[in-house]
């Protein structure tokens, strides 16, 4: 098949171009290169089947592809809210191009849609039926109202347009790749510890969270595309772990002596988030299987290996704001 994959070069999507094209796919990565990197897809760059293409997906571009996957889409805290309007036009804009595109050339299209959808959820653990409890006016409504118009664009171009849709709503994901600077709660404690810093908790620890694998995560999608379900289906990881947790869990495995720093917490942070993942197991057969422990040590082996290149100049560790995943 010929896959589209936009926002290829970041965390998610190059991590999915691998099993794409180790596949036997053509794969089409589509990047601005906003949060992603080259390097990250410099292993493909001359492979037969591998097309890199600079592009901004708020602008219309014109291809013949079978699937779309459409993650691109600044997806931390930091990089979205850096600058917000960008944020809502990639989600609108980009979405409405790609679903365009889907249309045109009867192409499958999969929205990467977000648990931020969920907001605050004051319904525990999240089901997709639950529709959530979201600020339309926060600092963070850039990504979770534009993920949610993205939802919404997606099933009208389906209802009203027929175009073949899948929707994943995509909880915590870490692994390898992973900016070192992007404010997500697994790269600061990473970099943190690894720098001998004090590890920074937002709020007391106690709020929750559930941490997916990325290779666990990609399966998902890809069982999610070639699948015969629309969805929404959420796909995380349903152990679920207090901040507080995690950060002694990075604590012993780097630096068992580094202190942890209580600071405030941010406006809209969600205090707890898990996912009810029973629709991805009945309808995909899918559900996570790397633990926490292996997939933080596979993070912290490529975390060193790409500190350590740099280590001079110490990466600088931006506020966190723990709520997201990408």
């Amino acid at each position: 098949m010929r896959i589209l994959v936009t926002g290829g070069a970041g965390f998610i999507g190059s991590h999915l171009i691998d099993r794409l094209l180790s596949a036997g796919n053509e794969v089409i990565c589509l990047d601005n290169f906003f949060t992603g990197h080259k390097r990250n897809v410099l292993q493909w760059l001359d492979h037969p089947y591998f097309e890199l293409i600079r592009h901004d997906v708020t602008e219309p571009i014109r291809l013949e592809v079978d699937q779309i996957y459409h993650l691109a889409c600044p997806a931390s805290p930091v990089h979205y809210q850096y600058n917000p309007v960008k944020t809502i036009k990639t989600n609108v804009m980009g979405t409405l191009n790609m679903l365009g595109l889907a249309k045109r050339v009867k192409a499958r299209f999969l929205l990467a849609s977000t648990s931020e959808v969920y907001g605050d959820p004051e319904v525990h653990p999240q089901r997709e039926d639950y529709w959530g409890n979201v600020n339309p006016i926060g600092i963070r409504s850039c990504y979770d109202e534009g993920k949610r118009v993205a939802e919404t664009l997606t099933f009208d171009y389906h209802r009203q347009n027929n175009v073949d849709v899948r929707v994943a709503r995509i909880f915590n994901t870490y692994g390898p790749r992973m900016q070192e600077n992007d404010g997500r709660v697994v790269s600061n404690f990473v970099v943190q510890a690894l720098q001998n810093l004090p590890l920074t908790i937002y709020g007391d620890g106690s709020q929750t969270r559930s941490f997916c694998y990325v290779s666990d995560l990609v399966d998902g999608l890809m069982r999610l595309m070639n699948g015969q379900h629309t969805g929404p289906v959420n796909l995380g990881n349903p152990d679920e772990y207090t901040i507080l947790e995690l950060a002694e869990a990075i604590q012993n495995m780097v630096n068992p002596g580094a202190p942890i720093q209580l600071n405030p917490l941010p406006e809209d942070d969600p205090r707890r988030r898990k996912p009810d993942i029973t629709r991805a197991q009945t309808w995909l057969g899918w559900q996570p299987t790397v633990p926490l422990q292996e997939g933080l040590r596979q993070t912290l082996e490529d975390f060193r290996s790409r500190i350590g290149i740099h280590a001079e100049s110490e990466v600088q560790v931006p506020v966190a704001i723990t709520g997201e995943h990408h």
